[in-house]
């Protein structure tokens, strides 16, 4: 039987999909200089590793995650680094991914291979289909000793080439051409982590499928995106949403209005860096200028009081007169800010 999402279009769908449709819009109209360019694409890089991994049992907290990006040397078990330096590398790995016309069994294997190599019990389960049954559980105590509770028995192994063959079938022909990105993405992250077609890695197979889907699309094509901060942050409600199409007659409808609010949540945060940045009110189209943290902080502070005085703003950096006064110097010429007052009384507050 051909391979056939089930799901509607809610108001809270259709909802999110216009607010994320107008948060990408003012992050694609930024004019972003290279540098925060590039610290979106990293943070993001980083966080997704972090996040996805974690989910599935990492140890490795965000600054292990973060030396293992930039290539330092760091003391963790080698399960725990093999398993992020492996996501690191499947991140990277997209682009050339997009690239292929299809995403045929051969680069669902490649990307399965690409996440689990070196960490499983038997490696030859990386990069192919199980060949026997896995369940998704818990380990619970019942009084006496430990056993494992399961939560969702996946498709008998048997099954699980077809599902998979149909399932790639359905992606690769023209019925998804007039799918929104953003559901797409959430049904093929759905439909993979139901099937489990592999005896371990299905979960974050599944997030970096997603993830290929909207890079591929052109949705996430800049990178700046972290889905996986969204599941990591509350793992039980990630699995309920998951959980919810065994029991709804709408199919994967709560799921995709769940994954909806996750892509909503990691455009807001995109959005809201950009706009912390781009105060940029006197400035001619096209003339932005590089701040520093410190004076991107200034602003925001200055924004939030309305007013602040310098010796404010000395006591919240713990800095001396002349240093603030050259960081303030170039949000002055640049017109951002401008001192109102002398001595004692003045203070600093956006330009009008």
């Amino acid at each position: 039987m051909p391979f056939k999402p089930n799901y509607k279009i809610t108001d809270k769908i259709l909802n999110n999909l216009t607010q994320i449709a107008a948060g990408r819009e003012v992050i694609e109209q930024a004019k972003l200089i290279p540098k925060w360019e590039l610290k979106l694409k990293k943070e993001a890089r980083i966080h997704n590793a972090h996040s996805s991994t974690s989910i599935e049992g990492n140890n490795l907290n965000l600054e292990q995650v973060t030396a293992l990006a930039e290539n330092k040397d760091m003391t963790a078990m080698a399960k725990d680094k093999d398993e992020v330096l492996n996501y690191l590398k499947a991140l990277d790995s997209i682009p050339g991914y997009a690239g292929k016309k299809t995403i045929d069994i051969t680069l669902f294997l490649k990307v399965h291979e690409t996440v689990t190599t070196g960490t499983l019990r038997d490696q030859k389960d990386c990069g192919v289909l199980r060949n026997r049954a896995v369940f998704v559980g818990r380990r619970i105590f019942d009084g006496t000793r430990f056993k494992e509770a399961a939560e969702y028995i996946p498709p008998k192994t048997k099954d699980v080439p077809r599902l998979v063959l149909e399932f790639l079938d359905w992606f690769n022909s023209d019925k998804i051409k007039e799918i929104n990105p953003v559901i797409l993405a959430g049904i093929v992250h759905y439909e993979i982590a139901r099937i489990h077609p592999f005896i371990d890695g299905n979960g974050r197979t599944a997030r970096l499928m997603a993830a290929l889907i909207l890079y591929k699309s052109g949705f996430d094509h800049r990178r700046f995106f972290v889905l996986d901060d969204f599941y990591d942050e509350n793992r039980t409600d990630y699995y309920a949403a998951l959980k919810t199409a065994q029991t709804d007659k709408g199919g994967i409808t709560r799921w995709l209005e769940y994954f909806s609010d996750g892509v909503l949540y990691s455009i807001n945060k995109v959005k809201d860096f950009i706009e912390k940045i781009g105060l940029t009110p006197k400035i001619e189209e096209g003339e932005r200028i590089e701040l520093t943290q410190k004076q991107i902080k200034i602003l925001e502070r200055i924004q939030e009081k309305g007013k602040v005085s310098n010796k404010n703003l000395r006591d919240m950096f713990g800095i001396t007169r002349q240093a603030m006064l050259k960081e303030i110097s170039k949000l002055i010429d640049a017109k951002l800010i401008e001192l109102v007052g002398k001595g004692r009384n003045a203070y600093y507050k956006i330009s009008n």
